[in-house]
């Protein structure tokens, strides 16, 4: 047999890339894991070069970080406001309204229940579901103008939101460093919250904060799973012409979405002054926005997935500032791992996007 005629079967295919129509979740599944498992193994390598001894990284990220009571309960308390934010990322998201204005709006809603404490509003037993519904309201508010602006003028949303950020952040600056700043100290932050202000701790030290998460996890679960809202939801994040186009109030729909997810961020807030820090503090936001879109976007705006995410991302930065202590790698290590679980996840969503085929060319 001559050469070329082995070589015509190679010859007569091709390959081309076809776009999927759908792919069953178990697929859709298995490659997001891969995805993931593929980001860990780089960044292991990663804090492997920057000089942590590889034979320790499962232990300082599983036995020591979730086998240990005391870890797994920073975990769990770190994991709270984390679960959060990812959920006010699904439920804006799902309008397809890219709300990256998280942090402003947790700004906002600590700053309104920090105001509840300092003018002494209500009587000590109401004091803190006061501060819940200021901090819900005041994150609600500041999601009010991006939404507007992008259903009555198209302003975009992801330029409003980010610049609504840097207003909030230095209103937050200003209070900090002016009316609000603790007279007994020179550092910017307000003073302690009584004791009645903060959030109690339950048995073991777990916080009331983390049963909190998952109860709101659950409800934001009824509300894009079952209830009308969340029908018109799929259908908004389908179409929103098609959805137009069928009766489905989708000016609405986006309004009602992205206030919910402002009042998630605003109760993140909370949470952190009033269960983490005890106070108002200048920078306590750092870090949630960014953490509140990786969630989102590796759970697909999913609200369990986006609590696993979330209790992922809490191990991660609970191992880092050991990591920290021990091997002195900078805190920015960690979000550059975070930095990579995000390409690596982007990148799977081309291959549940695509598929390869081989096609037989004729002779």
């Amino acid at each position: 047999m001559s050469e070329l005629a082995l070589r015509r079967p190679l010859m007569n295919r091709r390959y081309t890339l076809e776009v999927r129509q759908q792919m069953a979740w178990p697929w859709q599944a298995l490659i997001l894991t891969g995805s993931l498992i593929m980001g860990l193994l780089i960044s292991g390598a990663i804090l492997v070069w920057a000089g942590v001894p590889a034979g320790e990284l499962l232990n300082e990220f599983v036995f020591l970080t979730l086998f240990d009571a005391q870890s797994l309960r920073a975990v769990l308390f770190q994991a709270s406001p984390l679960i959060m934010v990812g959920l006010a990322g699904c439920l804006a998201f799902r309008a397809r309204f890219w709300n990256l204005g998280l942090e402003g709006q947790m700004i906002f809603g600590a700053i309104g229940a920090t105001a509840i404490t300092l003018w002494e509003i209500g009587s000590p037993a109401m004091r803190l579901p006061l501060m819940v519904i200021a901090a819900m309201v005041c994150g609600l508010l500041w999601s009010v103008a991006p939404v507007l602006l992008r259903l009555k003028l198209q302003v975009n949303e992801i330029v409003s939101t980010l610049m609504l950020n840097y207003i909030a952040i230095n209103f937050l600056l200003h209070l900090m460093y002016g009316a609000w700043k603790d007279p007994k100290d020179a550092f910017p932050y307000s003073p302690k919250y009584e004791s009645f202000e903060l959030l109690p701790d339950l048995a073991n030290g777990l916080s009331l904060s983390f049963p909190i998460a998952i109860g709101t996890a659950l409800l934001v679960l009824w509300f894009v799973s079952i209830s009308r809202g969340g029908l018109y939801l799929r259908f908004v994040d389908k179409s929103p012409q098609v959805a137009r186009s069928v009766g489905v109030p989708v000016a609405r729909t986006i309004l009602l979405a992205v206030l919910f997810s402002g009042a998630l961020a605003g109760l993140a807030g909370l949470m952190i002054a009033a269960g983490q820090e005890g106070r108002l503090t200048h920078s306590f936001y750092v870090g949630y926005g960014f953490s509140g879109i990786l969630i989102a976007f590796l759970a697909r705006n999913n609200p369990i997935a986006a609590t696993c995410a979330a209790l992922l991302i809490a191990t991660l930065f609970v191992a880092g500032r050991s990591l920290q202590v021990f091997y002195q790698i900078p805190f920015a290590m960690v979000q550059l791992i975070q930095a990579v679980l995000v390409i690596c996840v982007a990148s799977s969503d081309f291959f549940i996007r695509h598929r390869i085929r081989r096609v037989q060319m004729g002779d």
